[in-house]
């Protein structure tokens, strides 16, 4: 969705607003974990002081991430402002700003690399293998120990 700047640059308005409920569309999201942001609150404006346009706005949702261990759909709740100058995020010569390009940028900051719900690892487990909690990992013996312990004191 393109916002018409060229309201601002001509001074016929003070601000845009930019206050509404999105959902960002697929092609934009791609190669990473989210499988969908839909109903991302925004409250904000676009404004212009002293020939630069700024945006304020205030950005909650919730984006739906694969799961880091069970890759299934898990809710990911996530809130953020943004305040700064507008210049490398709009079109200049077409005095046009991609609305669902700027939220994406700024939302895939707040991804996380690693996320999930699941609290019982004992489902994952397989011939000679099993998943283990950091918990686990501290307490069980390391069966590289000596050898770790010996090429740190040399």
């Amino acid at each position: 969705m393109d916002i018409d700047l060229s309201l601002l640059y001509s001074n016929a308005k003070d601000k845009i607003d930019i206050s509404n409920i999105y959902s960002i569309p697929k092609e934009y999201i791609t190669n990473n974990q989210v499988i969908s942001l839909d109903n991302i609150n925004v409250k904000g404006a676009i404004t212009k002081e002293e020939d630069e346009l700024y945006v304020k706005m205030q950005v909650e949702g919730v984006m739906l991430l694969e799961d880091s261990i069970s890759l299934e759909p898990v809710e990911y709740p996530f809130s953020l402002e943004y305040d700064d100058i507008l210049e490398e995020n709009c079109k200049k010569s077409e005095n046009i700003l991609d609305i669902f390009q700027f939220l994406w940028e700024n939302i895939v900051l707040e991804v996380p690399l690693q996320f999930t719900k699941v609290e019982d690892l004992s489902k994952y487990q397989g011939d000679g293998w099993r998943l283990i909690s950091e918990e686990e990992l501290i307490k069980e013996a390391n069966p590289f120990k000596e050898i770790l312990d010996k090429e740190n004191k040399e």
